[in-house]
């Protein structure tokens, strides 16, 4: 199989509704006294949550995982939240923000004492709203305003900055031995960086550390009553300060900065960033600005030299260390949660959510979703879908400030990787957390290593300025090329007249990425890179197999791989990737494949059976001869096996092969376009959840440069306007200009270019959406549909 797709019409995971009634989302056979809104008994495990206890901030995901399990949407009494805990809720609630308004973003978790009020008020404290909280129109409206410091040509500038504090830090403590890292240089730096950016006077960075430290448990912990008036306090100096710091800066309008900016655009257009927005503003930016970097970076380098693989990878190949900044920001993000408030009757994952309710929205758990990635659980800075973590948030209000963090995180790895390859957590050192629901961070992080091991002792350099330069930087998120894990082929056999079965194993023996059933590899050798289904056992975690059908008229890729590869060669591998995976929820199911299509197929039958449910393959192909994995199919799956074979007179007819089906029934096929052609028109009736498909490649989707005309795209929500030229994709403009959209097929195969369409009318070249979806035109695939016309307005 050459190329990777799924056409799953899965049904959105968030909808507005008519006032919520129906169903209770509530297991009642097990709950607590306690009640939803609404008066529906929750269950034990929702009544016991509690953000504030050690277990969540030691491990956010794994104290959420019974919730993604068992009840991914459920209200927290002790909260008086609705806690969100899967992929693609939390991802559905984020990209609608006028459902979901973000207006208590920054809103007490913990209501303030009058006590604390009081003080507040005594340093003239009047926190409003910011980036962060404000809805729309207002939101997008400053947000235009105020962007252009964050383009990749501006923030490029900050690399040697960054650069040369990494070594300067470095330099105090490379030989000594042993260091906490977080004291000795991941706070500091950040701070020192953000204050650059923003072009604030760099004097009193320790008092700028407390203040930052009283917000966050202001705003997203639980103190005490008595704690909370020396947190107000705190807070308050916070406010004054920040304010101090801003009224030097508008004395003097034409200083270098953001903030700098910020008031100059509050001189041109006050009705759009008005004072109380600059003052509002300042605070809260001194605090966001350093503390998510410093303490993602102390995560990252926790999660790495925890898993001792994983660090000897990226010092190994350190191309990798973009990716595996992104992989951190999944497993170890510096953010757990975040909130949103609906504005009107909802519903979140099946769970009706009345209007005005709010919404803690779990990143740290929606990234170990086993829904969305493959092998959540483990640390693999080979993982393609890394870079679609959630910690960054998602939408309109996606973090700004996402690649000053991502720039820093990789410029502190290249130099520790590069410096101190040896270095190793000290053991049995205990981890401190601050306890609140939203930001997360090591307090210290202490590591040793033995000087006389430093690579530049025991080179002919002698400092670390001498060495090697890094690879060219570049900012924003990992380039997909760089992401393959090197694979030996340990057997190759013909499966059929023109197909062969690739055998891949890691060279050193140790096991490779665990799998389900519909995931996919790239496989990358001779300048070729192409996508095949992987077929083997699931619980074989030493090898990885594919089969390839060679396609003599193909544009190479097939034709390398199956006359070139030898046991014995090298290749690069991308994934396991699944686009295409199985709903294990149904009464019963109908596997259908044609030729080559039997890979993902026969790993479904595989999976099916394990799990007991009730399944017949369809296997349909011009001869038995050209049949690949047949013999495998008879054995292990003969009593569900249907044959079609052509030359026996056995041909497939569809409308015989799902006559079936039924709403609880689910239809999976690959094969040529015209076999899921024709099931669409046989399905077009039924429950939009029942087929899903795959198509052998991307055949029509091309660029065709010299048939093509420009168009321009509208970005409604950044109020960007992006020119996409006659040889350029849709997708490469947006990337360009500095807009992270996830790509991985670049064929219209996947579907993880998926945009939003406002209006215009789209040409639709993708293998992905329904008829019925290209009908609705609200949505394209950017690797390769085009506007019709000369414009198409987009939700980016």
């Amino acid at each position: 199989m050459t190329a990777q797709n799924t056409a799953t019409n899965a049904t959105p995971s968030v909808t507005a509704s008519a006032p919520a009634m129906g169903r209770c989302p509530v297991d009642h056979s097990t709950f607590a006294q306690a009640a939803t809104p609404g008066g529906c008994p929750v269950s034990a495990n929702a009544a016991a949550f509690n953000p504030f206890e050690p277990a969540y901030m030691q491990a956010p995901a794994e104290y959420l995982r019974w919730a993604r399990e068992q009840e991914p949407v459920f209200f927290s009494p002790q909260l008086g939240y609705w806690v969100v805990t899967r992929y693609e809720d939390v991802k559905a609630v984020f990209r609608d923000n006028l459902l979901f308004s973000p207006s208590i973003a920054l809103e007490k978790i913990t209501p303030a004492t009058p006590e604390v009020m009081s003080i507040l008020q005594r340093y003239g404290f009047a926190m409003n709203r910011t980036m962060v909280n404000e809805d729309e129109p207002d939101h997008m409206e400053r947000r235009r305003l105020l962007m252009d410091a964050f383009l990749p040509e501006r923030l490029i500038t900050l690399e040697p900055m960054v650069r040369n504090l990494a070594r300067q830090y470095m330099d105090r403590f490379v030989n000594q031995g042993r260091a906490d890292l977080v004291a000795e240089m991941f706070y500091e730096i950040p701070l020192n960086i953000a204050l650059k950016f923003l072009g604030v006077p760099d004097e009193g960075a320790e008092q700028l550390r407390q203040f930052a430290v009283a917000h966050t448990l202001n705003t997203w912990g639980r103190p005490t009553p008595q704690e909370q008036l020396e947190i107000a306090e705190n807070v308050g100096r916070f406010w004054q300060t920040a304010q101090q710091i801003l009224d030097t800066m508008r004395a003097q309008p034409d200083g270098e900065g953001w903030m700098y900016e910020t008031i100059r655009q509050h001189l041109k257009h006050p009705d759009v960033v008005p004072e109380s927005y600059l003052r509002s503003m300042m605070m809260a930016i001194l605090a966001a600005a350093h503390e998510t970097t410093s303490n993602a970076t102390a995560n990252a380098f926790l999660t790495l030299l925890s898993h001792r693989k994983a660090w000897e990878d990226i010092c190994a190949n350190p191309a990798l260390i973009p990716n595996a900044v992104e992989e951190c920001l999944r497993v170890a993000g510096s953010i757990i949660a975040w909130r949103r408030q609906a504005t009107a009757d909802a519903v979140v994952g099946g769970v009706p959510i009345p209007k005005g309710s709010k919404l803690l929205l779990v990143q740290a758990s929606a990234n170990f979703d086993p829904r969305h990635f493959e092998n959540p659980d483990e640390v693999d800075v080979y993982r393609e879908a890394a870079v679609e973590h959630l910690t960054f948030g998602y939408g309109a209000h996606q973090c700004m400030g996402k690649n000053i963090g991502r720039l820093q995180m990789r410029v502190f790895l290249e130099e520790f990787v590069r410096r101190l390859p040896h270095m190793r957590l000290v053991e049995g050192q205990p981890l401190e957390y601050l306890s609140n629901t939203s930001f997360r961070g090591p307090a210290r992080l202490w590591v040793e290593w033995d000087p006389a091991r430093n690579p530049e002792r025991l080179q002919a350099y002698s400092a670390p300025e001498h060495a090697p330069e890094p690879v060219p930087f570049y900012i924003g998120p990992p380039a997909k090329d760089s992401i393959t894990r090197t694979v030996v082929l340990k057997d190759k056999q013909p499966e059929g007249d023109s197909a062969f079965r690739l055998v891949f194993a890691d060279p050193q023996g140790a096991a490779l990425p665990a799998w389900s059933a519909g995931a996919h590899v790239d496989v990358v050798a001779g300048g070729f890179r192409r996508k095949y289904s992987l077929c083997g056992a699931a619980d074989d975690r030493q090898h990885l197999q594919v089969v390839i059908q060679r396609e003599a008229e193909g544009r190479g890729g097939s034709r390398h791989f199956c006359d070139q590869l030898q046991p014995g060669d090298t290749v690069q591998l991308a994934g396991p990737k699944n686009l295409f995976r199985l709903d294990e929820t149904a009464d019963h199911y109908v596997l259908i494949a044609a030729g080559i299509g039997i890979t993902p197929m026969l790993a479904m039958a595989d999976r099916l059976q394990r799990l007991g449910k009730p399944y017949v393959l369809h296997y349909a192909g011009r001869s038995r001869a050209q049949m690949a994995l047949l013999p495998r199919a008879l054995q292990d799956h003969g009593p569900a096996l249907i044959l079609h074979v052509k030359d026996e007179g056995g041909r497939m007819h569809l409308p015989t092969v799902v006559a079936g089906v039924q709403a609880n029934h689910r239809v999976y096929a690959c094969g040529p376009n015209r076999l899921i052609d024709e099931l669409e028109a046989l399905g077009a009736e039924w429950p939009e959840q029942v087929l899903h498909y795959e198509h052998f490649s991307g055949e029509g989707s091309g660029l065709q440069p010299d048939k093509e005309h420009a168009f321009v795209a509208v970005l409604k929500d950044s109020g960007l306007e992006v020119t996409v030229p006659p040889d350029r994709t849709l997708l490469q403009a947006l990337q360009a200009a500095g807009v992270d959209v996830p790509c991985d097929c670049g064929e219209g195969l996947c579907g993880t270019c998926e945009v939003a369409v406002v209006s215009g009318e789209v040409d639709h070249r993708d293998k992905v959406l329904t008829k019925a979806e290209r009908a609705a035109n609200t949505r394209l695939l950017a690797c390769c549909s085009r506007a019709a016309g000369q414009k198409v307005v987009l939700a980016l």
